[in-house]
């Protein structure tokens, strides 16, 4: 275990610099007031007073493998002795072994890599692929989505992280989502929405199936609630898109890599999409990375011609040598069979603790991809807090995260939803206490509820 060396005032100073000359995401910027992490290993970050943390977000659910991990560092290093960086352009070694090696973990025939710097770029050039494929422009994403925030991105997001941003990229087209919970068309028998094929075939109708390119859309909802989909529900939307000659891109940056138990989410339903976009657990954001991964058949359409598609530092060397240890670790450490073995248990305890807390509403996710959904009520399933809430009224959950968090556990939380994300390494000791924390947080949301 890596010493942990308090120096408050260097921590002082960090979050000072940090607050005078940094501008941070998804924030009110005079609110800020972040932790200065002094350094982190496995399953713990630390910060400057020495205060431990066990990081149940695995950070932005992107630190899959844990921090620190000796392969993935030695392999940075390695790769910076003989190449630390060439364009594009060029062929490198890290690079086009790491595309091989996608090639063999991805299922189907998902064979051909575009390397971006994150999850952001895989999305967008997965819609520019799909629209020079097709000769189509529309694009048809779901309402509790996130594909990331850049222009093209955000747009294809449906959450409302994207309104300060619009009109953005045009061509977009929503459709509901499979949320049983709370089914948008209040699921009946059979649900136009959660099983999928009606709901969509209704939208191609009103918007033309043959000027639709594309559907996008989260394997598993990730930062809108964690949202599995029910069983056939992925199985209908490929046969739609088969049907009317439309690219599925199913978009894991999230969900992929081992996060829900199995390499990629879309095995749980033996679905193969056309496209998958991938970036986070790739090499568990170690150096920047992410790809769009398409099958041979589809980038052969496009092969004789140009492909508007260019980042300078697309498969950095740096980067794709981290993918590869990160890849070469997770099947010799069996980090996949880990996070499904942990997915068991995390289900079962907080299956547990919706029993001890009339605050959970709903239990649900796979793997070490998991969340609580709170409310005020089970019955009438009035949310603990509104959508899109913020200020007082988003409080509830505040005070829950921040009583965790002076107990050294990290959690991300959204609007009412608390997730529990941790690294893929994760042990059935590690799991048991986050959870005997949340537990005690919990009570801070069972005071709102009736």
């Amino acid at each position: 275990m890596a010493i942990v060396e308090a120096n408050p005032n260097l921590g002082a100073e960090i979050v000072a610099d940090a607050k005078e000359y940094v501008l941070y995401s998804w924030s009110v910027q005079d609110q800020i007031n972040p932790i200065a992490v002094a350094g982190a290993e496995g399953r713990h970050f630390w910060d400057y007073d020495g205060k431990r943390y066990l990081d149940f977000a695995s950070q932005l659910v992107n630190v899959s493998i844990g921090h620190q991990h000796p392969k993935i560092i030695q392999a940075i290093k390695d790769q910076a002795d003989v190449l630390c960086t060439i364009g594009p352009p060029m062929a490198n070694e890290s690079r086009s072994r790491l595309g091989r090696m996608l090639a063999e973990v991805t299922p189907g025939d998902l064979s051909v890599s575009f390397f971006t710097n994150g999850g952001a770029e895989a999305n967008e050039n997965a819609v520019k692929l799909a629209r020079l494929v097709t000769g189509r422009n529309k694009i048809i994403a779901r309402y509790r989505s996130y594909h990331g925030a850049t222009n093209g991105a955000v747009t294809l997001t449906g959450d409302p992280r994207r309104w300060a941003v619009e009109p953005g990229m045009p061509g977009v087209v929503r459709m509901f989502d499979p949320y049983t919970y709370r089914c948008p068309a209040g699921h009946p028998d059979p649900c136009p929405v959660c099983t999928g094929a009606p709901h969509l075939e209704e939208i191609l109708a009103y918007e033309g199936a043959h000027t639709v390119a594309a559907v996008i859309l989260e394997t598993v909802t990730g930062t809108n609630g964690i949202i599995p989909p029910p069983d056939g529900y992925l199985r209908a939307i490929r046969e739609v898109c088969d049907r009317h000659g439309i690219l599925l891109i199913l978009d894991e940056v999230m969900a992929g890599f081992g996060r829900t138990g199995k390499w990629f989410a879309c095995e749980h339903w033996d679905v193969v999409p056309d496209i998958v976009t991938v970036a986070k657990g790739i090499n568990s954001g170690y150096v920047p990375l992410g790809a769009m991964i398409a099958r041979g058949e589809i980038v052969d359409q496009v092969r004789g011609r140009f492909f508007p598609g260019g980042l300078t530092y697309a498969g950095h060397p740096l980067a794709c040598a981290s993918a590869v240890a990160s890849i070469e670790a997770f099947q010799e450490e069996r980090v996949v069979e880990n996070a499904a073995e942990m997915g068991a248990h995390i289900g079962d305890s907080l299956r547990a603790l919706a029993d001890r807390h009339p605050s959970v509403g709903d239990v649900r996710g796979l793997g070490c991809f998991w969340g609580l959904e709170l409310v005020r009520n089970r019955v009438t399933k009035e949310m603990l807090v509104p959508f899109n809430a913020s200020g007082e009224a988003a409080a509830p959950v505040a005070r829950l995260a921040k009583a965790a968090l002076d107990q050294g556990l990290y959690l991300m939380t959204h609007w009412n939803v608390v997730m529990v994300v941790p690294p893929l390494t994760i042990t059935r000791e590690e799991v048991d206490a986050g959870i005997a924390i949340l537990d005690e947080a919990l009570a801070i949301a069972d005071e709102y509820a009736s």
